[in-house]
């Protein structure tokens, strides 16, 4: 019994460990962008772009940080009733703090706080 119950629990953590997820509180500095066109062409950002992003976020599309080495997705409060409190930030730069995570090379950022970069 004590064999079986040392194998589950050797399992269970080399499960555990064989998943790479990170989690600290930073602060990330970029343009809003609408995750999924950013994903389908890079070029989809910036003011060429911004009616599009807008028109997205407040259908509730998935909204990211465009940073200069990575998107993070936006997740949490900030994206609640489609967007509505990141609606005035689309396609603008903007310093956000927040929980960051990293899964299979996807970072997320669970928002605390935004605002316009300076």
């Amino acid at each position: 019994m004590r064999r079986i119950t040392a194998a589950i629990a050797a399992c269970t953590l080399a499960v555990a460990l064989g998943v790479s997820v990170t989690a600290a509180t930073e602060t990330v500095k970029g343009e809003l962008v609408d995750v999924q066109c950013n994903l389908k062409d890079a070029d989809n950002h910036g003011a060429d772009h911004a009616d599009c992003a807008l028109s997205c976020a407040k259908k509730g599309a998935a909204l990211g940080i465009m940073t200069a080495d990575a998107v993070y997705t936006v997740t949490g409060d900030y994206t609640k009733d489609n967007n509505q409190k990141l609606i005035e930030f689309v396609s603008k730069n903007v310093e956000a703090t927040g929980t960051v995570t990293e899964t299979d090379g996807k970072k997320t950022i669970q928002l605390e706080s935004i605002k316009a970069a300076n």
